[in-house]
């Protein structure tokens, strides 16, 4: 069974940081060949691609809105991929998915909820 578990989500004020995690487990082929992804869903918006790092981790991709705020990073020892959040806006409020893609197929976490509010 297939299972993405997201962690770190959290209320923070506008300016701080959050630290996402995502753990990998059941997948049918080696972590390491996955594209591993961060979307969000911020209320009343539709689900938006936000960071994508590749299977060996040397490229990464961000979507305009947080470039220079956010990193993606994984171990693929671990089965892992972070999201680093710094500097945190209003707008970022949203439900964080992970995603692991290997093409044709891809698997998503639940989410977790991240509120950027004073």
């Amino acid at each position: 069974q297939v299972q993405l578990v997201e962690s770190g989500g959290g209320l923070v004020q506008p300016g701080g940081s959050l630290r996402l995690a995502c753990a990998a487990s059941g997948l049918p082929f080696n972590f390491n060949q996955y594209i591993m992804r961060w979307y969000r869903q911020g209320p009343g918006k539709e689900r938006e691609l936000v960071a994508t790092i590749t299977s060996g981790g040397a490229f990464t991709v961000y979507t305009n809105a947080v470039k220079g705020r956010f990193t993606i990073s994984r171990d693929n020892a671990k089965n892992t991929v972070s999201l680093q959040m710094n500097s945190l806006k209003p707008e970022d409020t949203a439900v964080y998915y992970c995603n692991a893609l290997r093409t044709p197929v891809n698997y998503w976490g639940q989410g977790t909820q991240v509120t950027v509010s004073s």
